[in-house]
């Protein structure tokens, strides 16, 4: 049974009316039931009905009548116009009744309202919910004829698909209860992720579904209710190509033999599938020793070329933080991991970077120059110094992208490159100025390229729209004067001589 929702109605004269606007609230989060069950002192109303939709057909309320009332009540079932019964059931009076053929003063439920006072605030939960079993092959099915990315779950909603970054709900599709998101969250999750959900209220697994897809799942309740979000993985690993990204430059990086890459972007940006896309190109070209600790798993590599040994965090091992710190123990060339979430991992990255391993992670960051200072920011003040003189030595490149709407349809990546190639760049991550190590991505003697760029090539090619364009670009101004050919990459010298340096 569903933990009850505490609901103030304000003062009502209709029964009727009191089960119409919980059976509505409750719908909005638990789903459609068959039962509904109202409790407030001095009463009880159980309202059922034969299906999940249309109105209660039967009412059972159940009084505790002070003595001056008793009477008045007894009078209910010869006045009423539907059928009704009165009984004494266990000290109390129970009044059975149909469901009010019409809004006549004289029906049952709206006599009880106008001889007694009903409560303004009510106990409320469902009964016999939804119960069908939710398919998870029908759901990825979806997904694939859909092109969706994810699929959200909560009760009394259909489902809702996420389709080049908006959310669509399928209301072509029943809605779905509590009980059917957990059902279906026991089925594909292990007796472990379970318990933890049971425990914590939250968790996240990787789910395979055979011939479809990988996912990540993602569940946690709110509002004492549960949602569950489930992320479409392909099975096939998707090429350079297949991302629009540029395969020379990736390339590069995939040939590397130490170092930090770190790809950026903001949730949702494709910043785990082009990891992944980068490991299967190594993979394929590169006989090493690939090792990834990941929470969970999302994309799953077989060894092609190289040794690929994924650590599921939970399974194989204990704690995220412990998987990094341990890494190094395992021989490996290539270091994936999934997050840098702490000052505890993001140094075990910079070690192992520093120490001839290729170091790839992911990490929450609006531009490439952001990405530096916020990494440091993680770290007190007296550490600082030293961490900017490690990125400076270990960082060879970040990746951020931003997904945008493409014409047509479908959504394609906006790419900025941070290579720390130049004493331009480095000696401003030393000195933690985001702003000169944009001017020097700016600079040609640098690879780096800002997203003002990949934004003009996509309006040139006839990707995106110019409105698109500048509504992602971090300066439009810029956007505009490559438009029109009058951008000039900035001075370093004369930015230092604005700032007084």
């Amino acid at each position: 049974m569903a933990a009850p929702r505490i609901l103030g109605l304000g003062p009502q004269k209709n029964l009727a009316e009191v089960v119409r606007l919980a059976a509505t609230e409750l719908q909005k989060t638990h789903g459609p039931s068959k039962r509904l069950v109202a409790v407030a002192p001095g009463i009880e109303v159980q309202a059922s009905r034969d299906g999940f939709a249309g109105p209660y057909q039967l009412f059972v309320i159940r009084l505790h009548l002070p003595p001056d009332s008793v009477v008045a009540i007894k009078s209910i079932p010869a006045h009423a116009a539907s059928p009704c019964t009165l009984s004494e059931v266990e000290g109390l009076y129970e009044l059975r009744c149909q469901a009010p053929a019409t809004d006549s003063s004289n029906e049952p439920l709206t006599l009880l309202g106008e001889l007694w006072r009903l409560p303004e605030v009510w106990h409320v939960h469902g009964e016999e919910y939804q119960n069908d079993q939710l398919s998870i092959g029908g759901l990825f099915q979806e997904m694939a004829e859909r092109r969706a990315s994810d699929v959200h779950l909560y009760p009394g909603a259909s489902p809702v698909f996420r389709v080049d970054g908006e959310t669509l709900s399928a209301s072509e599709l029943d809605p779905v209860s509590g009980e059917q998101i957990l059902t279906l969250l026991r089925e594909i999750a292990s007796d472990r992720d379970w318990q933890q959900f049971e425990k914590e209220n939250q968790c996240s697994f990787n789910y395979h579904q055979f011939g479809a897809a990988f996912s990540r799942v993602s569940a946690f309740i709110t509002a004492g209710v549960p949602h569950l979000t489930i992320r479409f993985l392909p099975e096939l690993i998707p090429t350079f190509e297949d991302l629009h990204i540029p395969r020379s430059t990736m390339e590069k990086l995939g040939a590397l033999h130490h170092g930090l890459v770190l790809v950026a972007g903001m949730t949702g940006s494709g910043k785990s599938t082009t990891v992944a896309s980068l490991i299967d190109w190594i993979n394929s070209h590169k006989s090493l020793h690939i090792l990834t600790i990941e929470d969970p798993v999302e994309f799953v590599h077989v060894n092609k070329q190289s040794i690929i040994s994924q650590r599921n965090v939970g399974t194989d091992v204990a704690t995220f933080r412990e998987g990094v710190r341990t890494a190094l123990r395992h021989d490996p060339d290539v270091v994936f991991i999934g997050e840098m979430r702490d000052p505890d991992t993001i140094r075990a990255a910079i070690d192992a970077a520093s120490t001839g391993h290729l170091v790839l992670t992911t990490f929450h960051s609006n531009t490439a120059a952001e990405a530096v200072n916020r990494i440091v920011s993680f770290f007190p003040p007296v550490e600082r110094d030293l961490v900017r003189l490690q990125l400076r030595d270990s960082l060879k490149c970040v990746i951020c992208q931003r997904l945008l709407p493409k014409r047509g349809g479908g959504r394609i990546p906006a790419l900025e490159f941070l290579f720390n190639d130049t004493r331009m760049i480095s000696e401003s991550i030393i000195r933690g100025d985001s702003s000169g190590i944009r001017v020097g991505m700016q600079h040609t003697i640098s690879e780096s390229k800002i997203f003002e760029r990949s934004l003009h090539e996509l309006v040139k090619l006839g990707k995106i729209t110019m409105e698109t364009a500048l509504a992602n670009a971090t300066t439009p101004e810029i956007v505009e004067q490559m438009r029109i050919g009058t951008y000039v990459p900035p001075q370093l010298e004369r930015k230092f001589e604005h700032r007084g340096d």
